[in-house]
């Protein structure tokens, strides 16, 4: 049928997707950068907003955050679910929709995963296969 597209497989989603993620992603760190949401457990911490994901439909937002040196993750995804009203209606307030996102809050655990590829790359095993003279390198 013409005018229909065809559901994208891409990762992470749809351009319109990936395009109203990232704007709900500006919109969230400015709002987290202005110490605009008023929680104890928020004061005294820098919390980057690396990543959205939107649903299909961009009714729901999931916001990866770490706050930065990953201290106190789970006690600041807690605060921002608590004010995550408050945050929906200030996205709403600066990004233009038909429909302000639910959000949700996650632990971007990317940081995590890089350290343990690299301490495993590190180990004397990975390092003595990867050593150009090693005994099973093919001649």
């Amino acid at each position: 049928m013409p005018g229909h597209h065809k559901k994208s497989s891409a990762p992470g989603g749809s351009q319109r997707q990936l395009r109203v993620g990232e704007i709900v992603r500006h919109a969230i760190a400015e709002i987290l950068s202005h110490g605009s949401v008023h929680d104890p457990e928020l004061e005294g911490h820098i919390v980057t907003v690396p990543e959205v994901r939107m649903s299909p439909d961009l009714k729901l937002a999931t916001v990866y955050v770490m706050p930065l040196g990953g201290r106190d993750t789970d006690k600041v995804i807690a605060a921002l679910e608590r004010n995550k009203k408050f945050l929906r209606g200030e996205v709403a307030r600066r990004v233009n929709l038909k429909f302000a996102p639910d959000v949700r809050f996650r632990a971007d655990d990317r940081f995590d995963e890089a350290e343990r590829i690299e301490k495993l790359l590190r180990t004397p095993a990975v390092q003595r296969d990867l050593a150009p003279d090693s005994p099973d390198s093919e001649e």
